[in-house]
């Protein structure tokens, strides 16, 4: 371990496990239950104890539709865990790094079919969105150095603390035989964790600041993304395209959330970025 490392958080998830292993020796990782970001003392003592030179939070609460009945066990991980953490790192000079979503989109721009740049104001709707939008204004206006970055659609090797990918599911369901029905009006970009972890391991080394958008090129409806899914490996099932409509769930998705990754690939020696459907290739071979 390095004398002043990069701490993880969540570091048993999808992201933060391929963190820790991108990252190696220069990385420390914790999660639940020996680490709980809504601790604040713990907290505070596990920063002050390592002193790391940055903290990649990818801890969050996710259960997207369950935290429409839990708002406040969502809000006290991914509001008051990163105010928690924030307030940590800036005692130890830390710079933090946050996870965010394209959800925070999910309410802007209905009408319009343009990825969103940084630049772009957020509107969230839902209890999930609306938590990781306000953790982002918390770091915005926190002191220190820090990053945001937001991306989306994340699929990868299987994590101890991963409930699943969209990938994982869609394999399991042909498995089983069953009929499969997804939306195909939620567009999305389907961003591989491998290349997500490398975009931010770049970021944080070359000591970038302020919001990045890191997710593969191009887009897609879920549909379109499990037809690939099935294409590349020459399986044939039953899939049918079904609308929002026809798809209920308790919390709002996105109808157009598409991630423009442009100021990111405009940084010098930035490892690339490959397109949707190589990086699903990649992963499935």
């Amino acid at each position: 371990m390095s004398l002043h490392p990069i701490l993880i958080t969540g570091s048993k998830g999808l992201l933060g496990s391929e963190l820790c292993r991108q990252l190696g020796q220069d990385a420390v990782g914790i999660d639940l239950p020996e680490f709980d970001i809504t601790d604040r003392g713990m907290v505070a003592r596990r920063i002050e104890g390592l002193r790391p030179r940055a903290v990649i939070n990818t801890a969050a609460y996710t259960a997207v539709d369950r935290a429409e009945d839990e708002p406040n066990v969502c809000w006290a991980v991914n509001v008051a865990g990163v105010a928690n953490l924030l307030d940590a790192c800036c005692a130890v000079d830390a710079k933090f790094v946050q996870i965010s979503t394209d959800y925070v989109f999910g309410g802007a721009r209905l009408d319009e079919r343009r990825p969103f740049c940084e630049t772009d104001v957020p509107l969230a709707l839902g209890v999930y969105a609306e938590s990781k939008l306000e953790a982002e204004r918390l770091v915005e206006d926190a002191a220190g150095e820090h990053l945001i970055v937001r991306t989306s659609g994340l699929y990868g090797p299987a994590a101890e603390h991963s409930a699943g990918n969209f990938v994982d599911t869609m394999l399991r369901l042909a498995d089983a035989g069953s009929s499969i029905r997804v939306v195909d009006d939620q567009w999305t970009v389907p961003s591989y964790v491998p290349h997500v972890a490398r975009a931010i391991a770049f970021l944080v080394n070359e000591s970038h600041c302020g919001t990045f958008h890191v997710v593969n090129f191009g887009q897609t409806t879920w549909y379109g993304f499990a037809r690939e899914i099935f294409e590349l490996l020459g399986r044939e099932v039953d899939l049918t395209a079904v609308s929002t409509a026809d798809y209920p769930t308790r919390a709002w998705r996105p109808a157009y959330s598409v991630l423009d990754g442009g100021k990111y690939d405009s940084l010098p020696g930035r490892p690339a970025m490959a397109t949707w459907q190589d990086a699903l290739s990649t992963h499935l071979k």
